[in-house]
């Protein structure tokens, strides 16, 4: 079914964003975005978060054949098996938790938290990825150099989601609150919480804060397009510390 609601653009070479209308519990929007990479050696890397219409299928069959689909963390794991059966030969990467939640009929080709810490799985050429292990949702952070663009599920937020609900007849502003974003008090309190163990939070915020990115796309609200860095350390200063 055709969904008017998706907003597809490229938001830097070879980065294509795949933006709708999401809301959680159905009364928080959030928004959702899917992310897809169209890597070196013309396949295409798709962080797989939204649903796949024909919109979306119809831009990533132009950019190339899909050879990867990545869920990035433990609850963004709904839309794998459309994106797993329209593009049967592409590698399924996901990690431990999102595996232990998804469809059981699916076959995972990596499993971050399972495999090995050094596994590669054949898009680092163009993508290097970080497991955060101490982070509640286990996410996977991910990092296109070519871009400068890091891209993320839950571990950073920029709402309210104004792209997301742009062809609909909301703002996508957040009752009472309007704005949670990477520098606020609240998304400050939200990092801290959902780390489980600090050590190997700080570990892996320092290895991102390394990263040399501008940009971030976050699956929930808009696309952070300068300044991303900052966005980063503002949000999880508090791992910045020395311990």
């Amino acid at each position: 079914m055709s969904d008017k609601f998706t907003v597809i653009r490229e938001v830097a070479t070879s980065v294509w964003t795949f933006s709708r209308p999401f809301a959680r519990y159905g009364l928080v929007p959030v928004g959702g975005r899917s992310t897809a990479v169209k890597l070196s050696n013309g396949g295409v890397w798709v962080l797989a978060s939204t649903p796949l219409n024909p919109e979306t299928r119809q831009k990533l069959d132009e950019l190339g054949p899909v050879q990867y689909i990545i869920s990035a963390d433990a609850v963004h794991h709904l839309f794998l098996g459309e994106f797993k059966t329209a593009y049967p030969t592409a590698k399924l990467i996901a990690p431990a938790a999102a595996v232990e939640r998804a469809d059981k009929s699916l076959t995972f080709d990596g499993v971050w938290g399972r495999d090995a810490p050094d596994t590669k799985y054949g898009f680092e050429d163009d993508i290097e990825a970080c497991y955060f292990s101490g982070f509640k949702n286990k996410d996977v952070a991910f990092f296109h150099a070519a871009s400068g663009t890091m891209i993320e599920a839950d571990l950073l937020f920029n709402l309210p989601c104004t792209e997301q609900y742009s062809k609909t007849n909301s703002s996508g502003a957040i009752p009472f609150f309007g704005s949670i974003g990477p520098s606020s008090w609240l998304h400050q309190k939200l990092s801290s919480s959902m780390g489980e163990d600090k050590a190997a939070m700080r570990r892996d915020v320092k290895t991102v804060a390394n990263w040399n990115f501008t940009r971030i796309i976050p699956c929930h609200g808009d696309v952070i397009e300068t300044g991303g860095k900052q966005a980063w350390l503002e949000a999880y200063k508090e791992y910045m510390d020395p311990a």
